[in-house]
């Protein structure tokens, strides 16, 4: 671990290649289904398999996807973008290229903005995926004996998404990579699903001197598939490059491997560059041209993007850290919404979902579509309280012991358990009078100074009307009989 002052002398920087899997029901290419985990070898297909004489046939929604996140991400869409042949050989790649877009792609000069930070976007084009090396044999790749090829994923659509080198920090890159998955989620192009692979993270690192103009050599680490381990990949990276500029050597272009187990990157291979993929116009495939009324069909349906549903959330009342934690988790943010459309008040709303709900997923591990409760039952659990038909303790226990778990609405648990709430006045008086009669130490405590006793006598009242009692009531005839 390189010491901050050593670190302190360079600036660092960092550019992102993020590809994402799109959700279409096949491939780019073919007519082959598009799914994940099923049997090795079982989704292929002459075209994918790159057998002679087959042709290619494009995939419109595959173009209907760029074109959103294009949108998404702030992007020009050209009104013509082309395919081209990226010719590299690796044991996953059936045909011996890569059919993708070079110089012509269907997105450039995007942008997001993250932390009051904006990370410019160079490019977004469509490509199909290679397959998949399984190595075998042994517990980790570099001892396995020997690898087997699966070929189910080549020919998925994939986006790549090209930063601009505008991060300078491994927390910038991960916050940079979070919110990008939080838009493809959002605008439904790609599941995020990092462990699966359906999105995945090349880092272009390089460090230079404080106030240099003059960018480093970059290292390139391939297919880092977790946040964290994003984070913990350009840590290292950082630090191993200035160790090597400090002892007086140089930084080799190269692509790097990070192991995740040893916490360290290893050489891979040397570093292509455009010119090494003997780039060329595919020849199957004509121009695509892209007009722009087509581009707004698709802008007509674009959704509530993050940065504008925290916006919004902020503007209700939620505070910055409520509105990113609902945001990071789609499925939240969409029970939350349905909530607010039955009529919820935002703030009761979100003290429950930040609350008794987040604290209960998190110890089960479960996401809120894995429970039984539903917007409905949750707004209309709010609603009784708002009346004063049942207290918020008596929200909170059966939101958890019951709603959360069986589904069931909270007007009948409400009714079965006869928790309706106890607003009557005298009754309340009866029962504060019962109270203080029992306790007159107690009593002559409270007269003496020890007012923080008030607590002690509501508790006892709320005890004899198993949380029944109006708190707000037996608060003010409290004060009134003891003074």
């Amino acid at each position: 671990m390189v010491e901050q002052e050593l670190r302190d002398k360079y600036e660092v920087v960092i550019g992102l290649e993020v590809h994402a899997q799109l959700k279409t029901k096949t491939k780019i290419f073919a007519s082959d289904r598009n799914e994940f985990g099923q049997e090795p070898n079982s989704l292929t297909s002459p075209i994918t398999l790159g057998m002679p004489g087959v042709l290619p046939v494009l995939n419109k929604e595959c173009v209907n996807m760029g074109i959103l996140l294009g949108l998404a991400l702030n992007c020009e869409i050209p009104s013509r973008c082309k395919f081209d042949r990226k010719q590299y050989f690796y044991p996953d790649l059936p045909k011996g290229y890569q059919i993708s877009q070079y110089d012509e792609p269907i997105c450039v000069n995007g942008h997001i903005d993250i932390n009051g930070k904006r990370i410019g976007i160079t490019r977004a084009h469509l490509e199909e995926d290679a397959g998949k090396l399984v190595h075998a044999g042994a517990d980790g790749i570099a001892d396995s004996t020997y690898s087997l090829v699966d070929l189910n994923r080549a020919g998925t659509p994939l986006l790549e998404i090209v930063s601009e080198p505008d991060m300078r920090s491994a927390e910038e890159a991960r916050n940079y990579m979070e919110e990008l998955r939080n838009i493809v989620r959002y605008i439904g192009v790609c599941d995020g699903n990092l462990e699966e692979g359906s999105m995945r993270c090349d880092a272009n690192i390089s460090i230079m001197p404080k106030g240099s103009k003059e960018f480093g050599t970059r290292a390139e680490i391939k297919n880092v598939n977790s946040f964290s381990a994003l984070q913990r990949a350009i840590e290292y990276e950082i630090d191993r490059q200035i160790e090597i500029v400090e002892e007086g050597g140089e930084v080799v272009q190269e692509t790097r491997l990070w192991d995740d187990n040893s916490r360290e990157t290893r050489s891979m291979r040397g570093k292509e560059d455009a010119h090494d993929y003997r780039y060329f116009p595919e020849p199957d495939l004509m121009p695509l041209e892209i007009s722009r009324e087509w581009v707004q069909r698709i802008k007509d349906t674009m959704p509530e993007l993050p940065a504008q549903k925290r916006a919004r959330y902020q503007s209700l009342g939620l505070s910055e850290y409520d509105a990113n934690v609902i945001v990071e988790q789609m499925g939240l943010a969409l029970f939350f919404d349905k909530v607010l459309e039955l009529g919820a008040n935002p703030k009761t709303a979100v003290n429950f979902i930040m609350g008794e709900i987040a604290a209960y997923l998190k110890e089960n591990h479960l996401e809120i579509t894995d429970t039984k409760l539903t917007p409905e039952n949750l707004a209309e659990l709010i609603s009784l309280i708002e009346k004063n038909t049942i207290s918020n303790n008596i929200g909170k226990q059966i939101l958890i012991e019951d709603m959360i778990t069986n589904g069931e609405k909270a007007s009948a648990i409400v009714e079965r358990k006869g928790l309706s709430q106890i607003s009557d006045e005298g009754a309340i008086k009866e029962l504060v009078q019962k109270v203080v009669d029992a306790h007159p130490a107690e009593v002559e405590a409270y007269k003496n100074g020890k007012t923080n006793l008030l607590g002690f006598f509501v508790g006892q009242v709320m005890k004899e009307t198993k949380g029944r009692a109006n708190p707000k009531s037996v608060n003010e005839i409290l004060r009134s009989i003891i003074g």
